[in-house]
């Protein structure tokens, strides 16, 4: 289907659904790289102008990957909730952005709607908004998930704590931990990218940090972010697997090269829930996410790099997952060229991912060789914080050495919590306190040789490390 407009005597065509979108989006390089960028501002005001026109429905009877060739448009055809879709099943795609920022738009109506959206959906209403509606939509929206601690609750910002060691070094990863959880953070997830795919190096680091959890009764969750298989052989051999990860896009062919397909994530499922390791609830999957992805796997169809990334977002919706994470400027300046991008980028995703329903966090990050610095990353940091994110990384001195990127540290936590008034996850915020790592403000407390902390102080030997 073909669509048109005219502005100030010029007309402009449009092929179909997918290059109305594809145009509207905000320059990018990423989708320059796969040529379906606008040739001009003209062009791009113009998709906007139809987009803005388009009915929301439409968007059920056209699909933009086909839905004969791709189980990821099945997936999100056939779980379409159109009891939830009523109240703005009338509404075009500028109509809903309105109704979005108007007061009729509450928490409560917003969760009830989320079934009822799809992410192309929620993909067009984004590119018609400007970064502070982006933030104002996310603020109001609220998704909560539980395992061993509370995650999401509004007023509250959680953190990764990101151990990473080039060598899976168990003593470099214990250090690294400690230090985070010095800093108090950590609610979110321990959670560690390891550089082997070894089952003996991914089962020692699975149990060192289930040792340390369970020691000092640390009501957080510990994961190592291996592939989901080898995760499953990990469960079965009785490794203590809290949360199960992995890494996801927005098309089977992407995903078919990620080696994931809906049915092994159904398995992985499955076992996680069976192992019962949750306290509070049984939120047991962590999916990440990345703009650029399917592009890179030779997989968007045509698509535009943010609709794709929002399609994936319909896949972890299925297992209720504890964590979503969009690692945002991780796959370089060929997606996202410089800081405006990244923090466009960002803002898109968190936007998008919390109308959908997910409890989504940001890895606020970019690689050495982009056009930006940590000053445009302190930018999205609080623009996120201010939006209600559910979680950011906590990496030692923001600096990964092993994945050799640029991300957000554990002082950085503390100065968001500090200046827009976040609490941590209240079991953990709790269990800080009583080790005496922060007051009862939640301020952190210099512990000294002659007044260690409890966590300190109970440091002792490690049966992991063989110490």
């Amino acid at each position: 289907m073909r669509y048109s407009t005219t502005i100030e005597g010029q007309v402009f065509t449009f092929d179909d659904l997918k290059q109305v979108m594809a145009f509207a989006s905000p320059a990018r390089s990423g989708d320059y790289l796969a040529g379906v960028g606008a040739a001009t501002a003209q062009q791009r005001m113009a998709a906007r102008y139809v987009l803005a026109d388009t009915p929301i429905k439409q968007f059920l009877n056209e699909a933009l990957v086909p839905y004969e060739s791709d189980n990821i448009t099945r997936l999100i055809i056939d779980s379409h909730d159109a009891n939830a879709f009523v109240p703005v099943s009338h509404l075009t795609v500028g109509d809903l952005r309105n109704w979005l920022l108007s007061e009729q738009a509450t928490t409560a109506s917003l969760t009830a709607l989320a079934p009822g959206l799809t992410p192309e959906m929620v993909a067009a209403v984004s590119k018609l908004m400007r970064n502070q509606d982006l933030v104002s939509v996310a603020k109001k929206c609220s998704v909560v998930t539980r395992f061993r601690d509370t995650v999401g609750l509004p007023g509250h910002l959680s953190v990764r704590l990101q151990p990473n060691h080039p060598t899976d070094d168990l003593r470099g990863v214990a250090a690294s931990t400690l230090d985070g959880l010095l800093y108090g953070a950590g609610d979110a997830v321990i959670g560690l990218n390891p550089a082997s795919d070894s089952m003996p190096v991914l089962g020692n680091l699975l149990r060192m940090l289930d040792e340390v959890i369970q020691r000092f009764e640390i009501p957080t969750q510990s994961c190592v972010l291996t592939h989901v298989t080898n995760t499953l052989k990990l469960a079965e051999a009785g490794a203590p697997v809290d949360l199960v990860f992995q890494s996801i896009a927005g098309t089977e062919k992407a995903n078919l090269s990620f080696g994931v397909t809906p049915e092994l994530l159904d398995e992985a499922y499955a076992a996680a829930l069976s192992l019962k390791r949750g306290t509070v609830g049984d939120n047991v999957m962590y999916f990440e996410t990345g703009q650029g992805s399917a592009l890179s796997a030779n997989a968007n169809f045509g698509v535009d790099q943010q609709t794709c990334e929002v399609r994936a977002y319909a896949l972890a919706r299925r297992y209720k997952p504890f964590l979503i994470n969009t690692v945002v400027g991780f796959i370089g300046p060929e997606y996202l060229f410089d800081g405006k991008q990244i923090i466009r980028a960002g803002l898109e995703d968190h936007f998008c991912g919390k109308l959908l329903g997910l409890p989504i966090g940001c890895d606020i990050c970019y690689t050495n060789h982009a056009e930006a610095d940590q000053d445009d990353m302190d930018t999205l940091l609080v623009l996120l914080g201010t939006a209600g994110i559910n979680f950011i990384m906590g990496v030692p001195g923001a600096d990964d050495v092993m994945l050799n990127y640029q991300s957000t540290s554990f002082h950085d936590a503390l100065f968001l919590r500090e200046t827009l008034g976040l609490k941590r996850a209240p079991e953990f915020e709790a269990w800080v306190q009583k080790m005496q790592v922060t007051d009862g403000a939640g301020r952190l407390v210099a512990p000294s040789p002659q007044q260690p902390n409890r966590l300190l102080a109970g440091m002792g030997r490690l049966k992991a490390l063989g110490t």
